[in-house]
């Protein structure tokens, strides 16, 4: 239980990060809806796998460049199903906003990327 609770901390952080620097990046810097969440996905998982390193899984038995390299393939392909789902929302209900598409794009990526964090990343061996 105690790893789910930090599971979903770092990615309530993550989605604050994510939903707040998009926000910032489109209200305030220009960019659009598209673009500006490719950085914002970035600092996101940069700091939820400081969070899941340190708290939910503690540090692979890899060493931390193999470690770091499993956890971005799983972040990215979780990050691409999260956009996947952001951009087919965007697309077929524009009327929709924004930080509403984040919320189901990030719903639709946690189970995922939990079971890649567990198996792949932070696994320890029996």
């Amino acid at each position: 239980m105690k790893r789910l609770f930090w599971f979903l901390a770092a990615g309530g952080c993550g989605f604050v990060i994510d939903a707040g620097l998009t926000y910032f990046l489109i209200a305030v810097a220009g960019f659009g809806p598209f673009a500006a969440r490719i950085p914002a996905i970035m600092v996101a998982m940069s700091f939820t796998w400081l969070i899941n390193r340190n708290r939910t899984f503690e540090p692979s038995p890899h060493s931390l460049a193999q470690e770091g390299f499993r956890y971005w393939a799983v972040g990215i392909t979780s990050a691409c199903i999260n956009y996947a789902v952001y951009s087919l929302l965007m697309w077929r209900a524009p009327f929709l906003q924004p930080i509403a598409a984040i919320v189901f794009a990030s719903a639709a990526a946690t189970a995922y990327s939990y079971f890649g964090y567990s198996r792949f990343v932070f696994r320890h061996k029996n």
